[in-house]
């Protein structure tokens, strides 16, 4: 059966390099039989700020609001915003997620991070039970796509940016591996507004490449929820840090128990 697959783009211009990266997905996707959906984000003017405005009808605790319990409650309730119940329905029937965009200040645009903050609503995204790899997607895949401003070398261990797996682990595991998604390696475009014409033809070209075997893509690994104790404040468990004693590297960018930091775990599979 062919894959169900939502672009989530975050781009202003249709000239961008983002929006040739987003075409290059649905023309090489749709040619393998995937059925794809794009949410075009500023095309759509989506709403970024989340607040009461996404609930139709009465609030619980107008005094003391909560986004979080009234959106769960609106959504139990169907009284969610038309925009967010929309984006429910595509992000449901998708198997694989795509996000879409160029980093701004070493995280994604505001009206995606809206995107994020708005559709991932508390009981239909996740729950204190339901989370990372007990998470409510683990049946979905999800992965980043974007372009930086900056060189590669920048974002290195002994770059000024800092290590790019830092970088990217609040987005990969604080909201998609939390979200249960399982994370595809990011495909990053680095500083195409730097490079030359022929260097930004071969970054798509690599792209497409990559797009044929997306499906068969093995998942980042992130450590299971089950090694953690959830009645120590969800440590790691004894026994799993007394296995790692003798590892070179941590378990995780997050988790390192402060060991050096597993290189490229954030960008490569199986490593």
């Amino acid at each position: 059966m062919a894959e169900k697959v939502l672009i989530v783009y975050a781009h202003q211009s249709t000239g961008s390099f983002n929006a040739a990266a987003k075409d290059a997905a649905v023309t090489a996707l749709t040619a393998q039989g995937c059925k794809v959906e794009v949410s075009d984000l500023y095309a759509m003017k989506f709403k970024a700020s989340a607040t009461a405005d996404d609930i139709t009808g009465e609030v619980k605790d107008a005094e003391h609001f909560r986004y979080g319990e009234e959106t769960m409650l609106a959504w139990q309730e169907g009284r969610l915003s038309a925009d967010i119940t929309e984006e429910h329905r595509k992000l449901s029937d998708a198997e694989v997620v795509i996000f879409q965009f160029p980093m701004y200040w070493f995280t994604v645009p505001a009206i995606m991070k809206g995107w994020l903050d708005r559709v991932l609503t508390l009981g239909f995204a996740y729950t204190s039970e339901k989370r990372y790899s007990q998470g409510l997607f683990k049946d979905k895949k999800a992965m980043l796509s974007f372009t930086t401003g900056s060189q590669e070398s920048m974002f290195s261990a002994n770059g000024i940016n800092g290590d790019i797996n830092v970088t990217l682990w609040p987005l990969q595991n604080g909201i998609l591996h939390y979200c249960g998604f399982q994370v595809l390696a990011p495909q990053i475009f680095w500083a195409p507004p730097h490079i030359p014409s022929e260097a930004r033809r071969s970054m798509l070209e690599a792209w497409c490449t990559r797009l044929q075997g997306l499906m068969g893509e093995t998942p980042l690994t992130f450590t299971p929820s089950d090694s953690f104790d959830g009645g120590l404040g969800f440590q790691l468990k004894e026994d799993i840090q007394e296995k790692q004693a003798a590892s070179e590297f941590g378990l995780t960018v997050g988790t390192h128990l402060g060991k050096p930091l597993p290189p490229n775990s954030q960008v490569k599979a199986g490593v």
